[in-house]
């Protein structure tokens, strides 16, 4: 995590210096900014490390009931900031936070307290497993109305992995998806303008200087960056030609500064980064502390999903999401969020440590149970 977040700080600087200094004739500027998100993402983390899960826990509903109240303001005119086309921000006067990004984290804390609540019937019965459903397809009709199909798909995909760890019986797990997977592709292609978004990344080239300019110049960038990279600051990409380089496109700066071995080493870090969320929840299940075993393994969830999806995107081997890159891309609201999953992360290791190794070892069998074998 720490390498990760070192990481997003320097090639926030070396993907905005030079927009930095036309904006605001400072090239720190969003660095600096960044910076400032860092200092108080900390501070968040470390007051949500001192909440008890239980707390947590007993939380779902108001949560689940925020989710729904911030998805539903956002929408409304002069309260939703909008911007290029998407009213994705919640306009605070000083400042603008994006929703949904506090709405896959939040979202994901409820449906952790569902399973413990409700374990025998998600893992028997298949209305256990539409129940929660129906709430993803509400809270993703309103995401789609800002529209925000990337954080839908990070939604569905975590609540889905959540639901697999809670021992759903495979036909009904299956079932699930074949009527999700339906549902999505139905919306994918019911809007011309995702149809568009869909389809013109398949060949960019078409099109190089409008509907697939941006993803062209994320693949110039790329492929410039060779095996070991152009080197630190020396992208050229950066020089105005790739649209949002310091957000959604921060990989592409990357993989043309540091390469393929560069992009080997990112990957290696999220995957190690997923595989630690996933070793906390196998040790919160050990320590018959099955809330915070969902958690974490959500959590892991959607970093890593979050993740390939942001990758494949910049490597047009997706359609453009508008998703960041966890911990690296800029912007406050991904980061403090990122932050406060940080100190829920700790806290669930902190209590898992706190049981006798016996109840640890006879509680650990029973997570690779969970995990069918």
């Amino acid at each position: 995590f720490v390498l990760l977040l070192s990481l997003g700080l320097v090639m926030v600087l070396s993907s905005s210096i030079l927009l930095a200094e036309r904006m605001a004739q400072n090239p720190w500027y969003f660095f600096q900014k960044q910076l400032f998100v860092v200092f108080l993402g900390l501070l968040l983390m470390l007051l949500i490390y001192q909440v008890p899960l239980q707390t947590w826990q007993k939380l779902g509903f108001p949560l689940l009931f925020v989710c729904l109240l911030m998805l539903a303001v956002v929408l409304i005119p002069g309260v939703g900031k909008e911007v290029n086309g998407s009213r994705r921000w919640l306009n605070l006067g000083i400042t603008a936070i994006q929703v949904s990004e506090f709405v896959k984290l939040l979202f994901a804390v409820y449906l952790a307290g569902y399973l413990v609540r409700r374990q025998q019937e998600v893992s028997e019965q298949l209305i256990g497993v539409i129940k929660p459903f129906v709430l993803t397809i509400f809270l993703g009709g309103l995401l789609l109305l800002q529209p925000d199909y990337g954080s839908l798909v990070v939604l569905v995909g975590t609540s889905l992995g959540m639901l697999w760890m809670a021992r759903v019986k495979i036909r009904h797990f299956v079932l699930t998806m074949g009527v999700i997977g339906f549902f999505m592709v139905l919306i994918a292609f019911a809007s011309p303008y995702r149809v568009q978004r869909l389809t013109s990344f398949l060949d960019p080239w078409s099109d190089p200087f409008n509907k697939g300019f941006q993803l062209t110049q994320s693949l110039i960038a790329i492929g410039n960056g060779n095996l070991t990279g152009t080197g630190l600051g020396a992208s050229i990409q950066k020089h105005f030609y790739l649209p949002e380089a310091h957000t959604d496109f921060i990989f592409a700066i990357y993989a043309e500064e540091f390469g393929w071995l560069g992009i080997v080493a990112l990957v290696a870090l999220y995957l190690f980064t997923v595989a630690v969320c996933f070793q906390i929840a196998r040790q919160a299940f050990a320590s018959q502390r099955p809330f915070g075993a969902y958690l974490a393994s959500g959590i892991g969830l959607w970093i890593g999903l979050q993740a390939l999806i942001n990758m494949g995107v910049n490597l047009g081997m997706l359609p453009t999401k508008g998703l960041t890159l966890p911990l690296i891309s800029y912007g406050g609201s991904s980061l403090l969020v990122m932050m406060f999953a940080l100190g829920l992360l700790n806290r669930i290791a902190m209590e898992s440590r706190q049981e006798l190794p016996a109840e640890a070892e006879q509680a650990d069998n029973a997570f690779m149970e969970v995990n069918h074998g």
